[in-house]
């Protein structure tokens, strides 16, 4: 197998846009592209996440009308992907294994998505598309809610009194706004505290309002390449080292919602590829869709024992100064959540960070970093190991 390295990235500001998908996805490629040196005529490929395009423009089969936009050859193959939150890091991990494989030497990947035009009502109908159709759906659960009954289990299976669990949801809020407020990109750029989010309406027990992450426009895109014909084209390759993708049913089959099987095979993989432990990383943008989503997480992926998730937050071991800095461009709760793109705007967090280009927010000495994305009710889980 080759080694593979992302030799640009470009991401658009996050938040509500006027542009169309096409024009978005564009607009982080053009950067991604010319972070690389290359143009589009260059790429052999296109790899791109997207959800939701059919409702949101009338827009399915995207993929070959982004290459177009940005002016690939119709030599070229385009591709969409589909994993619900997770698709974009799919998507990018399959241009990785094409570009180790030897199949391609370079290949753009990212994701696109524009949600907000739906509207509240329309956007939360689409989102619950990601769940079971025939045995969830029907019932009315939502996304919050199931995070919801994840809290409620964590408080009881450690014996943590459910009113000392949501100040450690709120204080993962409060750090993420904060990280989010040094991130030009970022759909929120306002610190909050722990009272603004107790104070928030109540969505799905215990969740409140600033527990959860917002619909947001965006897009990113990455250049992935063979590494020994060009990482001496950019001054900072950054190199993926190993990739994890595990997929688990339906959430009635999942009887300990704390627990995602799929993430702890899928970053096993990763890290095992990788030839490293989660005490070898420096830095990861995981999936925090709600705030108890980023504590579970965080155990999962080996930084901290089960049931120390939410203690290691009120201790700072989660802050860009802590042990193990998480999320530092926001995370999904600031930074935001086009879920098409969200995947490929973790991967751009990393490799900025990996580079030491990310100012305030610069995670000192950050040589090896880990994306997270979660797609659906813990269905699709999807890792990267990125290095310097």
């Amino acid at each position: 197998m080759r080694e593979v390295i992302i030799l640009g990235v470009g991401m658009t500001k996050f938040g509500i846009s006027k542009l169309s998908m096409k024009e978005m996805f564009a607009e982080a490629a053009m950067d991604a592209l010319s972070e690389s040196n290359l143009e589009a005529k260059n790429m052999e490929a296109l790899f791109v996440g997207n959800v939701l395009g059919d409702f949101e423009e009338g827009q399915i089969n995207i993929a070959p009308f982004l290459a177009a936009e940005i002016g690939m050859r119709v030599e070229a193959p385009a591709t969409r992907f589909e994993n619900a939150c997770a698709s974009a890091t799919v998507a990018i991990r399959h241009a990785v294994l094409m570009v180790a494989a030897g199949i391609y030497d370079l290949v753009i990947a990212g994701g696109t998505e524009r949600t907000a035009i739906m509207g509240t009502s329309l956007a939360t109908k689409t989102f619950a598309m990601g769940s079971h159709s025939e045995y969830e759906r029907f019932t009315g659960i939502t996304f919050p809610g199931v995070f919801g009954m994840v809290a409620h289990q964590y408080a009881a299976k450690y014996g943590i009194p459910l009113d000392r669990l949501k100040q450690s949801m709120a204080a993962t809020a409060v750090k993420n706004h904060r990280n989010g407020t040094l991130n030009p990109l970022a759909h929120f750029r306002k610190e909050i505290t722990v009272d603004t989010v107790l104070g928030s309406a109540m969505i799905a027990h215990p969740l409140q309002l600033f527990d959860c992450c917002p619909f947001s426009d965006g897009a990113a895109a990455v250049v992935i390449a063979d590494a020994a014909k060009y990482k001496d084209r950019v001054a900072k390759p950054v190199f993926v080292v190993g990739t994890g993708q595990c997929t688990a049913g339906p959430l009635y089959r999942q009887r300990d919602l704390t627990r995602m099987t799929a993430r702890e095979a899928a970053i096993k993989h990763a890290y095992k590829e990788a030839g490293i432990g989660p005490a070898d990383v420096d830095v990861c943008e995981l999936h925090d869709c709600f705030t108890i989503a980023e504590i579970v997480a965080s155990e999962a992926l080996g930084f901290f024992e089960f049931g120390e998730g939410a203690a290691a937050v009120d201790r700072g071991d989660t802050s860009l100064e802590g042990r193990i800095p998480i999320n530092p461009s926001g995370g999904l709760k600031a930074k935001g959540h086009p879920i098409g793109a969200t995947g490929a705007a973790q991967v751009y967090e990393i490799v900025k960070q990996l580079r030491g280009e990310c100012g305030e927010r610069q995670v000192k000495g950050a040589r090896v970093g880990v994306v997270d994305t979660l797609g659906g009710d813990f269905s699709t889980v999807c890792n990267l190991v990125l290095r310097r």
